[in-house]
């Protein structure tokens, strides 16, 4: 049984949506369990995710696995049943190809990285499946910006996808989401160190402008009532408000922000942000009804009750528009938009009881 430990696959040029091209792409990523006829499925990780779903932090790995438990021996995806495949997305800086890697001419490619789009995303992911031989996925299963992949990829590619596990996601980025993104983009930019985004090698990085962006952010993960529950009014141990001190909801935000600032660049966080924002499946395609008209996969929807930033409204419309959809399923959770992470038996239990269908169709 193969087991989880970066890789790396050379995808060669990649041809993105803008026309332009970009040469000498590689994709990071994981995989558990043996490739067999009909049992692979693409786990597509959100905006500071990566290929290490679960496992522990070691070299090269600063960070466990996000999303530890869904994987393993007796877990919800079992790699005895199922070769799983997790990859670090086009425009990351957890080894795929971003703005902080070489460019052909040797130097970082900065702000020299061309826009990508979550279409563009997908297309390197088929490259990686291509590289490594898959030629259809049994599932495809994401969350958040992994959702908009999973919805991507069947309408992409809709003879390679089986089943798309699309969680607190959406079909399109809406106004909402575009303005949160706003502040948080012109927070890195703005940001005296970007230096238009050619500061790789200078010594100087954009990290107060991530930090922001990331405490922006982070409101809009969790929910009102969470924050209300766990922090309520009160100071920060040892700290007065009415002398300068933090609230206790402040210290956390600031510790997601350092935390986030230890492990991920901020190239890559506009970058991966701007592709967000162009998410829309109608793009081309005519009205969501049209254009999931043509869906080959089976498409599981589950939206988490207490999600502010991708309200489960977003995710009843995606199955209004596509009848073959079995509705939506509920995430419950008092901790918003990230209880798709949180959640891991309710997020499991619906993988699980979707792969069975796909299992007993697959012949496992």
């Amino acid at each position: 049984m193969t087991g989880p430990g970066r890789r790396h696959a050379d995808v060669g040029e990649l041809l993105l949506e803008s026309g332009t091209t970009l040469p000498g792409a590689r994709i990071a990523y994981e995989t558990w369990g043996n490739p067999q006829a009909g049992n692979a499925v693409l786990i597509c990780h959100a905006l500071t995710g990566d290929a290490h779903v679960v496992g522990p932090a070691g070299p090269g790995q600063p960070t466990p696995g996000w999303w530890d438990g869904l994987i393993g021996p007796g877990r919800y995806l079992d790699p005895r049943d199922w070769h799983i495949v997790a990859a670090n997305v086009l425009g990351g800086c957890q080894g795929s190809t971003g703005p902080s890697s070489q460019a052909p001419d040797g130097r970082p490619w900065g702000s020299r990285f061309p826009a990508i789009t979550i279409r563009d995303q997908v297309t390197a992911e088929a490259a990686l499946a291509d590289a490594l031989g898959i030629d259809r996925w049994a599932a495809v299963i994401g969350g958040s910006m992994g959702g908009m992949r999973a919805i991507e990829w069947p309408l992409m590619f809709p003879d390679r996808v089986g089943t798309a596990i699309v969680l607190a996601s959406t079909g399109y980025a809406s106004a909402d989401q575009i303005a949160w993104c706003a502040p948080q983009l012109a927070a890195i930019t703005a940001d005296p160190d970007w230096q238009g985004g050619d500061y790789y090698g200078s010594g100087r990085a954009p990290i107060a402008g991530l930090g922001i962006a990331r405490r922006i952010a982070h409101v809009t993960y969790r929910s009102s009532y969470e924050l209300a529950a766990r922090f309520g009014r009160s100071p920060q141990t040892g700290e007065n408000p009415a002398t300068g001190g933090r609230y206790a909801v402040e210290s956390y935000l600031d510790h997601h922000a350092a935390k986030l600032a230890g492990r991920f660049d901020p190239g890559s966080y506009v970058v991966l942000t701007r592709a967000m924002n162009s998410h829309d499946i109608t793009r081309g395609r005519g009205d969501l009804a049209a254009a999931l008209a043509g869906l080959k996969a089976r498409l599981v929807v589950a939206a988490v009750d207490s999600d502010r930033l991708y309200p489960p409204s977003l995710s009843a419309e995606l199955v209004a528009a596509c009848p073959d959809a079995d509705g939506v399923h509920t995430i419950a959770s008092p901790y918003g938009h990230d209880g798709f992470l949180i959640e891991l038996d309710q997020v499991g239990a619906l993988v699980a009881r979707t792969l069975g269908r796909v299992a007993h169709t697959a012949g496992h």
